[in-house]
This record gives structure tokens, C-alpha cells and sequence, in this order.
């Protein structure tokens, strides 16, 4: 079900709760809300929905990809940016991103997986981890 997009900056500033085999539904409404936003936006967390759990969804090379519980074990090759994002209202802001990241991530049968990610993906992965930890840009 795609959800209304939450702008309070004091519930996107609240580090996500690890994400259980429970939130399934919550990764469904995620996913249908970014490819109803699809135009505008690469990714999304949970809490940009109203769920504090840690699951992002976003586009990985034109292939939508979903992630619970991800953690970025590794990230090289610093670069500073500027991104923009549906909750934060105001245009794009300047922040630090890593070419290359290696992320940890359970599947949706809660299964661990390892992966190295490189350029736009892992901007994006970097984006939606940053609002899991409660980080605005």
C-alpha cells in the first residue's frame, strides 16, 4: 500500500529499530510508495513512511532492491556531494559519500548477505542507511 511520506525532522532524526520477520508488510508499503514516487525518487527508508525499522528500498541499477537491517562495513574513495530528498523539505544539501561501500543486509527471509556496492547504487544505499541511523542530511 503506498503510504503518506513523513517531513517531521524529529521523527526522521530517531535511529531505526532492527527490522523482524513482523515488518514484512512495512517493506511491501515501502517498496509500493517508492515506485509511486518512482519520477522523483531512488530510494526510501522506513521511517520516511512513519515506521522506525531499519529496511530501505531503492532502485540498484534499474532493479528494484529491498534491505532489512543493512549495516556499511566498508566504504573508500571519499567524494562530497549534493542530495536532495522528498522528506526533507528545501533543495539539495551538501554531504560526504564513498564511491565504494561493502554493505551487510539481510534478505526478506531474513537470510545474511555481503555485498560490495559501487557509484550511484551505493549513494543511495548510503542515503537511506543515513535515515535507519537517524542522520539528515
Amino acid at each position: 500500500m503506498v503510504k503518506d511520506l513523513i517531513h517531521d525532522a524529529f521523527r526522521l532524526g530517531i535511529k531505526s529499530s532492527p527490522a523482524t520477520k513482523e515488518d514484512l508488510q512495512v517493506a511491501v508499503d515501502l517498496l509500493d510508495t517508492l515506485i509511486a514516487h518512482r519520477e522523483e525518487c531512488v530510494g526510501m527508508a522506513a521511517n520516511m513512511i512513519g515506521e522506525q525499522k531499519r529496511i530501505i528500498a531503492f532502485d540498484n541499477c534499474g532493479e528494484y532492491m529491498t534491505m532489512f537491517n543493512p549495516v556499511i562495513l566498508k566504504k573508500s574513495e571519499p567524494y562530497d556531494t549534493e542530495e536532495g530528498c522528498l522528506s526533507l523539505l528545501g533543495g539539495p544539501r551538501k554531504c560526504r559519500r564513498y564511491k565504494t561501500i561493502k554493505v551487510q543486509w539481510q534478505t526478506e527471509d531474513f537470510k545474511i548477505r555481503v555485498k560490495n556496492f559501487t557509484g550511484f547504487s551505493a549513494q543511495i544505499i548510503q542515503h537511506e542507511v543515513d535515515h535507519c541511523d537517524g542522520i539528515r542530511i
